[in-house]
């Protein structure tokens, strides 16, 4: 195959000039001096433009104009404009943060189109490669081919060249759209870190405390001015007269959803039936509480609309308006959370285990919290209209910092008394209580460093601590919420009491919630959208694998077409087991290993073919993996050895599932026969997990693989002196009154020789299914002892000697040990000798 780097594409492209459907859009003219020369732009079968000259930045404001291109593709002359005044207004120190976002917002849909671009002709290119490769390689250095292929093999590289420039003209666009961005961004972060690190006026100096109270004078009168002014003019006076039956039914309106919330909440929960089911109860009650939010927030846009219908409030008094639903919504959303996570009552949906009188600081807290929220929302609001010195923002900014860090600090205080409880009453805690901890020490130490901060004059770097940390609160809260809410439906979905928050499906949704709240964490902590955005964008555009590059398109194709292929393996191997093999003539192991050969064969397949679908080439990892090889063939050598036997296992099939096996001390039942290990089940009932390799590499005893039929040989032992062509006939007789033994060849006794106590015989016979040997063997046994009995035969036990030396000394010390008149103490008789218990 031809391979053509992209340094040579361009440089065939410039020599070529116009091909079929390709022109290059040559410049009439040079650029101006202070914009930079823009390469020769690659256009596929549009009109020729060029670009402008970029103006020079003035002012802030970005004004870019989009073109008027081909909609086949990328407009490159108007990429070429916006580029050169993107470059020109990073290079301007003065351009606002402001026009930065909306130039970064423009480079963003351009680079997406590039991006897009890239693909273009790539179908076309694939089929002229693989012409390309059917020519065959090229011919080395001094030798020559065919005129005809060779003129071929021309006309191909040349059409290659051409389809692949439009996607090689929108990869180097977006590398430059890329690059722009990268810089954009590092320009906003450094501005955020210089604001963080600016130095405001000490808001603890008295001294700086007079411009403050003159900046409260000042709003004060503009209000007043504000009011005066439009009442005395007429305007206010009847704007106020014409909506005055408006301004009332508003007013009204909102003054009955901020107070009487409540009670409407309790009279629809009173008339709503009581649900039977805890969690039935705690997602009604839940659900309802969420209008302890909602209608006084709705209450207080009324009186925002009623105050703004007067025609009597200037600018300023617009904005407070405007602000107060976000004031009203901060304090009753505080208030709902502070009242779920610290109930009044402690009962089975108590998400603590703190005294009620924690508890109740807890929701006074929360109140507090959210009311300290709403003041900052209005100092926020004069800020941006009324203006004022730094010194004054500081010193108005201070006091409510402080307030919220004490708030805060107390708050983490009570979740560490929360965790340290819970740690207590159990050994240990979940990985939800530890970060809960952590969360809790992360405030305090937070809170603490942000008065701090804001003491000596940083004011931008101790909000950018406190008011994360309230809202990364007030978010676990939520989160927290949420997850239980989850259980509770997720359990009366399914009617399952054991259905709790514990189970499997509610804390993978939990999980999946809180990662994605990581993203709006991010943003709390500071990070701009647009940097989350860039990430997920980067994601999208996957990574490099080789030369193909994967992206998670490319992972959800390979889990759908794997998925289905394993789906339709199941489904087949399911076929074979219930269908098929039952009515061929194969056994139940053969069976079981046709079974599992397709079921591994599908997978392989389903995997192959998912890979070439979702277009992942894997030739690139062919050094990596050669090189992997050998340590993964060292490390892995005993499991590859056990699958290999597996697999020999399941062809030969020297060992099928129900055979009675013995391999070194294991002796059971194979119970079933993976790739890598079998499982025997014991005649005591225990599993044991036999590797593979042992079955093939050792010595394996399988007595009921080709024929249940075995030997089962039963020693005795008789008397000496007994006769033992009786004891043979005996024997034989019980033998042969076995129902599973075989008659052809007939049951066998052997005398085979004389034991110590005794002469042994064996009886040796077949049994029709040695899996019987057993009770077989206690049987017989059982009438050996019955036919020895009747027949007078013995059975002997075992006899032993005993000589004694020093009988008289030994006769002395029994008298003095052995109390007098005791059986036991009787003389011992001199040369006495004891045989089989017995003295004689």
């Amino acid at each position: 195959m031809l391979k053509l780097s992209r340094m040579a594409v361009l440089a065939v492209l410039l020599t070529l000039g116009l091909g079929p459907g390709m022109a290059l859009a040559q410049e009439p003219a040079a650029p101006s001096a202070d914009t930079p020369a823009a390469p020769p732009t690659v256009t596929v079968t549009r009109p020729t433009v060029t670009p402008a000259p970029a103006a020079p930045a003035t002012g802030t404001n970005v004004v870019v104009s989009k073109g008027s291109g081909s909609s086949s593709g990328p407009d490159y002359a108007a990429w070429e404009r916006l580029a050169a005044r993107a470059e020109s207004l990073l290079s301007n120190e003065e351009t606002e943060d402001r026009g930065l976002e909306l130039l970064r917002s423009q480079l963003v849909a351009e680079r997406t189109k590039f991006l897009a671009a890239q693909n273009t002709n790539s179908s076309r290119i694939a089929t002229v490669r693989d012409q390309i490769a059917a020519l065959g390689p090229a011919p080395p250095e001094g030798e020559t081919e065919a005129p005809e292929i060779a003129q071929r093999r021309q006309q191909l590289a040349e059409r290659l060249v051409q389809l692949q420039a439009p996607g090689l003209a929108a990869e180097e666009a977006f590398r430059r759209a890329d690059g722009l961005i990268g810089e954009v961004d590092r320009t906003l972060r450094e501005r955020q870190a210089n604001q963080l690190l600016q130095l405001w006026p000490s808001p603890v100096n008295p001294a700086n405390w007079p411009e403050a109270l003159v900046a409260l004078g000042d709003v004060t009168v503009r209000l007043w001015t504000e009011t005066t002014t439009r009442w005395t003019r007429g305007d206010g006076r009847r704007a106020l007269f014409d909506n005055l039956p408006l301004i009332v039914l508003l007013t009204a309106l909102g003054l009955a959803l901020l107070s009487q919330t409540r009670r409407m909440t309790a009279m629809v929960q009173a008339r709503l039936p009581r649900p039977r089911a805890a969690r039935a109860r705690r997602v009604m009650a839940l659900l309802l509480s969420l209008a302890q939010i909602v209608l006084p927030t709705l209450g207080a846009i009324a009186l925002a609309r009623a105050v703004t219908a007067t025609g009597l409030i200037g600018p300023v008094g617009a904005s407070l308006a405007e602000a107060l639903p976000a004031v009203v919504f901060a304090f009753v959303a505080a208030n709902w959370l502070g009242q779920a996570v610290f109930p009044v009552e402690e009962g089975e949906d108590s998400s603590t285990v703190l005294l009620a009188e924690r508890r109740a600081e807890g929701r006074f807290l929360a109140r507090t919290i959210g009311l300290v929220l709403g003041v900052e929302t209005l100092r926020q609001v004069l800020l941006v209209e009324v203006g004022g010195s730094d010194t004054a923002n500081a010193v108005l900014a201070f006091p409510v910092l402080a307030t919220m860090a004490v708030l805060i600090f107390r708050m983490g205080q009570l979740l560490r008394r929360h965790v340290r409880s819970l740690q207590q009453g159990d050994e240990g805690l979940s990985y939800g209580l530890r970060v809960l901890g952590f969360l809790a020490r992360a405030v305090m130490l937070s809170s603490v460093a942000g008065v701090t901060l804001g003491a000596v004059g940083y004011l931008s770097a101790a909000t950018a601590l406190v008011n994360p940390s309230v809202i990364s609160l007030g978010l676990v809260a939520v989160l927290f919420l949420l997850q239980r809410l989850v259980a509770d439906l997720y359990g009366l979905v399914t009617r399952s009491d054991a259905a709790d928050q514990e189970g499997l499906i509610p804390v993978l949704i939990g999980f999946a919630m809180t990662l994605g709240s990581l993203p709006i964490f991010a943003v709390i902590w500071g990070a701009r959208w647009a940097d989350i955005t860039e990430l997920w964008q980067r994601f999208l555009q996957g990574f490099q694998i080789g030369a193909t590059r994967v992206s998670p398109t490319d992972f959800l194709i390979f889990a759908v077409i794997f998925g289905a292929g394993y789906a339709v393996t199941r489904v087949f191997q399911g076929a074979l087991r219930g269908t098929i093999l039952p009515r061929t003539s194969l056994d139940q192991g053969g069976q079981n290993a046709l079974v599992s050969g397709v079921g591994y064969l599908g997978i392989f397949l389903a995997a192959l073919v998912a890979i070439n679908s979702a277009g992942i080439d894997l030739s690139g990892l062919a050094i990596v993996a050669g090189a992997l090889s050998v340590g993964i063939g060292f490390g892995l050598q005993n499991i590859v050895s056990n699958f290999v036997s597996g697999i020999i296992l399941l062809i030969e099939r020297p060992v099928s599932e129900g055979d009675w096996i013995e391999v070194g001390p294991v002796k059971g039942t194979v119970k079933s026969i993976s790739v890598r290990s079998t499982r025997i089940q014991t005649f005591d009932r225990s599993d044991v997990i036999v590797p593979n390799a042992d079955l093939v590499t050792q010595q394996v005893t399988n007595w009921t693989r080709f024929n249940l039929s075995g030997r089962v040989i039963v020693p005795i032992g008789v008397a000496f002196g007994s006769d033992t062509r009786k004891v043979e006939r005996v024997l034989r007789e019980i033998a042969e009154a076995q129902p599973l033994a075989v008659l052809n060849p007939p049951p066998m006794i052997a005398f085979t020789g004389f034991g110590a106590d005794a002469m042994n015989f064996e009886i040796r016979m077949i049994l029709r299914d040695v899996n019987f040997s057993v009770n077989v063997r206690s049987e017989i046994n059982h009438q050996i002892v019955e036919r020895f009995e009747a027949e007078g035969i013995e059975i002997p036990f075992a006899q032993s000697e005993v000589s004694l030396r020093n009988v008289e000394a030994l006769a002395e010390a029994l008298r003095g040990m052995v109390p007098l008149g005791a059986e036991a103490a009787r003389p011992a008789i001199p040369g006495a000798t004891e045989t089989g218990g017995q003295a004689r």
